[in-house]
């Protein structure tokens, strides 16, 4: 069931302190305006763009658990535009989101550009699907030149998505974003200073 965000993010609850706040009418204007589920080539772009994003799950116990999970860039593969996926290696054996996954398969996607300060929330069903299992579906994850063993694959079915305000993001920028900056308003500087980073 694919749905505007507010019917996953809005609970009673939730309902109750915006009232008490004062922005539950203004927020009550979202709920009525329709679904937003599937991907457009604003949304399919910026996820293609990242190297990282953040993942929450839910244990059997109640308590949400956030991994942060980072590669190159676009590692998080747009399979199409309701879902989402990316090859899992092994790492260190704790198995955390995936053990949640299989008890409880609501997960929330946090993508952040630290730079254009922009982020994206994404809340989907996943799943764990077995690398020997599905070869079709290893062949859309598999990230080139990459050599560490997939172990499993992990699949979003989006169900909402929404874009954040960029009010309190900090820029901060990777070491690749800095080099592209300086080689671009002065190449001598990265040469002098990178000599081995220059080709």
């Amino acid at each position: 069931m694919n749905q505007n965000f507010t019917k996953l993010a809005f609970t009673d609850s939730v309902k109750k302190i915006q009232e008490q706040y004062g922005s539950r009418k203004s927020y009550a204007r979202i709920e009525i305006s329709g679904d937003k589920y599937v991907l457009t080539d604003r949304e399919i772009t910026f996820i293609k763009s990242r190297d990282s994003f953040y993942m929450a799950t839910v244990g059997e116990n109640g308590w949400p658990y956030v991994q942060y999970r980072g590669g190159a860039i676009g590692f998080l593969k747009v399979i199409n535009n309701t879902t989402l996926g990316y090859a899992d290696f092994r790492g260190n054996m704790q198995y955390i989101s995936a053990g949640n996954i299989n008890s409880n398969s609501r997960a929330s996607l946090f993508l952040i550009d630290y730079p254009s300060r922009q982020r994206l929330k994404i809340w989907a069903e996943s799943k764990v699907v077995e690398a020997d299992d599905d070869q079709e579906l290893l062949k859309k994850l598999i990230v080139p030149d990459y050599e560490a063993k997939i172990e499993r694959m992990i699949v979003f079915n989006i169900l909402a998505y929404d874009w954040n305000c960029s009010q309190h993001i900090t820029p901060r920028y990777t070491t690749e974003e800095i080099a592209g900056e300086i080689g671009r308003s002065n190449p001598d500087i990265l040469k002098s200073c990178c000599p081995d980073d220059i080709e």
